[in-house]
């Protein structure tokens, strides 16, 4: 392993993965979490013109009388087929990513030992090949469905459609170096979540 450098680690996982959850407790740890998502719902106002090729490309209505994006509606929308999908991907993408390399530029100048980045579709966007590590929280297919009812009040086609516009967890299992199995007691999580970190060697010996 090299020493010297901040490790980057890509921390992915599906809809209802308990992905933040993970990542909170990492943070409680004093490690800097890059989140993806907070970076999508903010690059809006960094970038105005994301906004206008929104419209352009979708439509004016999902958007409010303050010009805020209906993101509930735009995402029941998008997510019907894989085409409107990838447009919406191809228009914030670019930003999304621009965003993340000024963020780890930052902690690598506070002499950070590593930086995790939290991204769901981490794998999708092929950002896990600029990772030095890759951490999956896996959970089964019908533990996902049953937190997402519960959480978002999703009707089950709606969830499916949610996890089926995402790589499968046991596809993604094939591409990381490490997986957190987040099915059980938290603590078990985290004593894996611990085992994980004294491997990257950030717990001192």
């Amino acid at each position: 392993m090299k020493q010297n450098k901040m490790l980057k680690i890509g921390l992915t996982g599906g809809i209802g993965s308990g992905k933040s959850t993970i990542s909170n407790y990492l943070k409680s740890l004093g490690i800097p979490i890059i989140d993806a998502d907070a970076i999508s719902r903010g690059i809006m106002d960094k970038y105005p013109e994301i906004k206008e090729e929104i419209k352009e490309c979708f439509g004016k209505e999902f958007f409010d009388e303050h010009n805020e994006l209906k993101r509930r509606e735009l995402g029941a929308y998008v997510f019907k087929t894989e085409e409107r999908k990838l447009r919406l991907e191809n228009i914030m993408i670019p930003y999304i990513k621009k965003e993340i390399h000024i963020e780890f530029q930052l902690h690598e100048k506070n002499n950070s030992k590593l930086c995790i980045l939290d991204a769901p579709t981490l794998i999708e966007q092929g950002l896990h090949l600029e990772m030095d590590y890759n951490i999956l929280v896996w959970i089964p297919e019908r533990v996902q469905i049953k937190r997402v009812k519960k959480r978002d009040k999703l009707t089950k086609g709606e969830i499916l459609k949610r996890i089926e516009a995402q790589m499968s967890l046991n596809e993604k299992r094939k591409k990381v170096d490490f997986i957190i199995n987040n099915n059980k007691n938290f603590q078990i999580t985290k004593n894996k979540i611990n085992l994980i970190l004294k491997e990257l060697n950030y717990f001192e010996s």
